[in-house]
């Protein structure tokens, strides 16, 4: 015989109060005595009730969710600023819910009005925009990642992509490197590294080359990498727009019978587990990406249930920092 499961009546009467207190205790209404929450939080523990999320939406009332949108789960990008929303969420008592803008292509819907759908209470926007972007006012939105475009009145938290980019480029001129080859793509991240590093390669008197104009993928780096080495046989460098792309960057090193990091350096940017792999151990740019993901969610906290007239949209910036392992080395003589 199966038994059926606990319902907030049977959590109120366990507690002695009304089911409408118990409501108030389980979306954290501050009108509630300690005594009395006290008393509810023991008598749902005892009986192991579950909070109906369905009905919460339809009564209107807060899910205490925190939506993410996400580019691509295949970007290893999202690993350290997915554990930076989580560290964040876990003292406020929030879920996760994460929509990649990939998975549901083929319904032809929006991961942003899917997580709206879901009535989260504000979203985590880890992903492009575009024109046609429409965020909710109700809705509190705070954009992580650099981003070309972003919806008009939000709030950004980022690394700054442009310093990273002078850091991965500067240590390759400081090893001796002049003839360095930077493989990129498109997208917000790529556009500001690729900026800083044709800067900093002009202002050191060496000719940049970039190449790469396609998704910020190992396939995109090894093709670049293997047309810059085949038209420019004295390049000594290569600086990839992400370690995904410097995977693709070593191979074609490899592939033309050359040595990582004795014939051709190679550094990456983003610091994802890759990077730090034995088999590689990719020198790197680290954006603290898990950080972006942290001040991300405390923004939106900020905002949930703040007040309706918010002042003008902030940007924050997080510093990147160099982190050296064994593909890159002064140039041969």
């Amino acid at each position: 015989m199966s038994h059926r499961p606990p319902t907030i009546i049977d959590v109120a009467a366990r507690a002695g109060v009304s089911k409408s207190l118990v409501s108030m205790v389980l979306r954290d209404d501050p009108g509630v005595s300690a005594a009395r929450r006290t008393a509810v939080l023991a008598a749902v523990e005892e009986l192991g009730y579950r909070p109906n999320r369905a009905a919460a939406i339809l009564a209107g009332t807060r899910t205490r969710t925190i939506g993410v949108v996400v580019d691509d789960f295949r970007n290893p990008w999202f690993v350290p600023m997915l554990d930076g929303v989580r560290t964040a969420l876990a003292p406020h008592g929030l879920r996760l819910t994460v929509a990649d803008t990939q998975a549901n292509a083929h319904l032809g819907t929006s991961p942003l009005d899917d997580l709206l759908a879901l009535r989260v209470d504000g979203v985590v926007l880890a992903a492009e925009g575009s024109a046609d972007t429409v965020v909710p006012p109700d809705t509190p939105v705070v954009v992580a990642g650099e981003r070309a475009t972003v919806p008009p009145g939000l709030d950004v938290v980022a690394s700054d992509e442009a310093a990273g980019g002078r850091l991965a480029t500067e240590h390759l001129l400081s090893l001796g490197h002049r003839r360095i080859v930077h493989v990129t793509g498109s997208g917000g991240p790529a556009a500001a590294r690729r900026a800083a590093a044709v800067e900093r390669m002009v202002a050191a008197g060496a000719v940049p080359l970039v190449v790469g104009d396609g998704p910020t993928a190992e396939s995109t780096g090894y093709e670049g990498t293997r047309l810059a080495l085949a038209e420019h046989p004295g390049t000594t460098a290569v600086f990839a727009a992400n370690d995904v792309m410097a995977m693709g960057a070593i191979a074609a090193v490899r592939d033309a019978g050359l040595r990582v990091p004795e014939d051709v350096s190679v550094i990456g940017n983003d610091a994802t587990p890759l990077a730090s792999s034995p088999l590689v151990r990719l020198t790197t740019v680290d954006p603290h990406n898990d950080e972006v993901g942290r001040l991300a969610v405390e923004r939106l906290v900020s905002l949930i249930g703040g007040p309706a007239a918010e002042p003008a949209p902030t940007r924050t910036l997080v510093q990147p920092s160099l982190v050296v392992r064994s593909t890159t080395a002064p140039p041969r003589a």
